[in-house]
């Protein structure tokens, strides 16, 4: 099957009636629809089919209203077509809706004790002085985007501070790759988790936030040097078969799909824009993960191997019991990563 086609299984899987069901649900606004929409609109960019600029803008116009419940860093996720549906449509709507909310992050957003964007979810729960990962692909890319938009400088010196300050706080020193979280009250980084899916939202975002914010701030050498060593150790963990195991650092620990895209796509994202040196260890590293990912993609579209929603867990060895199951973050982070691979001309890895 063709990378064409698989692409083509994947997203006609995540437009499909899944009511109800918390990982596949696409009409809902959370993070999870988010970075399915965000993985749909980076095909779109790739193969310009109109059926999918078509179906985001839909999914947008039917989704709206709940766009006015209070506002999370994870719920933030979904704005960030936002952007994109204005330049295609030029419906002033998206655009004043993404200023408003760009409007939030910078003045009403909480914030810990260093500054950074607090980690809020939809859930009731909160994780007070908590910096997550995952933050930086939730949020801060919406926040570039509109950076970009509106040609707002504040706004995209901001999208470069939370990188920076996500990459500073949460890094191994000695590996060079992140944590999970990290807790400014505490200052330690709780269960010390090497979570691979939180190494690929900000492997894949940091490439896609500073293609938005370069024409507009100086592009910290820091910020490099730090992103830099993220990947380097990214690529030392990653498995003989191609993919990561959801700990890095843990290679019993099954392999997990979602994250392993999201590394993948951030090399190969990271070196189209210069971010990253050009060495042939980045190519290969990301061709090898593309061959396993879709060995894990089903003849229906679905992609196998990623694991539930995960918070800070208590423990690493709590990471390894998460389930697997289908959901639109895996669908997405694999969407994006297909993606890429068709605009690069890679083949089809029958």
């Amino acid at each position: 099957m063709s990378l064409k086609q698989h692409a083509e299984n994947v997203w006609n899987e995540m437009k499909r009636d899944y009511t109800g069901n918390w990982g596949m649900d696409i009409h809902k606004w959370d993070w999870v629809p988010g970075v399915g929409v965000i993985g749909l609109l980076d095909y779109y960019e790739t193969t310009g089919d109109p059926a999918i600029i078509g179906f985001l803008a839909e999914w947008a116009a039917r989704n709206k209203m709940t766009t006015e419940a209070e506002l999370v860093i994870n719920a933030i996720a979904p704005f960030a077509i936002f952007p994109a549906l204005y330049r295609e449509s030029g419906d002033i709507g998206f655009k004043d809706e993404a200023a408003r909310v760009a409007k939030w992050l910078m003045e009403e957003a909480p914030r810990t004790r260093e500054q950074a964007f607090e980690h809020t979810v939809t859930e009731n729960v909160e994780f007070s002085e908590q910096v997550w990962a995952d933050t930086v692909f939730m949020a801060v890319l919406f926040l570039a985007r509109t950076a970009s938009l509106l040609k707002n400088e504040a706004y995209a010196q901001e999208a470069q501070k939370q990188m920076l300050l996500h990459l500073t706080l949460l890094e191994d020193r000695e590996s060079g790759v992140l944590f999970h979280g990290w807790n400014c009250s505490t200052a330690d980084h709780m269960s010390a988790a090497r979570w691979t899916r939180a190494n690929a939202w900000i492997a894949a975002g940091v490439p896609m936030i500073l293609k938005e914010i370069a024409p507009l701030v100086q592009v910290s050498e820091e910020l490099l040097a730090r992103y830099r060593r993220l990947m380097d150790g990214l690529v030392r963990f990653q498995r003989e078969d191609g993919l990561w195991s959801t700990v890095l650092d843990q290679p019993d620990y099954y392999r997990e799909v979602s994250g392993s895209a999201g590394i993948a796509y951030g090399l190969w994202k990271a070196g189209d824009g210069g971010w990253l040196l050009p060495e042939q260890r980045y190519e290969t590293a990301a061709r090898r993960a593309l061959k396993a990912i879709i060995d894990n993609i089903g003849e229906d579209g679905i992609v196998a191997g990623v694991s539930g929603g995960t918070p800070v867990m208590v423990s690493v060895e709590a990471y390894n019991a998460i389930p697997t199951y289908a959901t639109l973050y895996g669908q997405g982070l694999v969407l994006m990563l297909l993606s890429e691979a068709l605009w690069r001309g890679e083949s089809s890895h029958e």
